[in-house]
């Protein structure tokens, strides 16, 4: 029996459980996010500037369920201006060596990978 099979009966969920977290963590934005505030802890404004192309409403939706699932906190300070900082948390930093290994294979891959799809675009049917 394959591990994820295996992993779908233990729980008894059907995988629903994976699927729900790996949504979450393998979409457009979140590993741009969590690599960039690996960084160190960093303003909403300072982390918009190093993450090319995503807007704010998308920066702000990605932080809050990045803190809904416990990956970065949020920190306001009452000072005026009003000041946010957002940062990795323990199981946010433990997602960085998962993360790397997957960009790993992905360079290493992405040759082949863009020879294949080159070779099925230009198949007949």
């Amino acid at each position: 029996m394959e591990q994820y099979e295996h992993t779908c009966m233990i729980r008894g969920d059907g995988g629903r459980a994976i699927r729900g977290i790996l949504d979450r963590i393998c979409d457009k934005w979140t590993m741009l996010i969590v690599a960039t505030l690996d960084e160190g802890r960093m303003r909403f404004t300072h982390l918009h500037q190093h993450i090319p192309g995503i807007s704010q409403r998308m920066l702000t939706l990605t932080l809050r369920n990045l803190e809904r699932d416990g990956l970065v906190s949020r920190t306001a300070y009452a000072e005026v201006p009003p000041r946010v900082e957002y940062a990795l948390t323990d199981r946010g930093k433990s997602l960085i060596p998962p993360a790397l290994a997957l960009a790993r294979w992905a360079i290493e891959h992405s040759n082949d990978i863009q020879a294949s799809r080159d070779t099925y675009d230009t198949q007949d049917g």
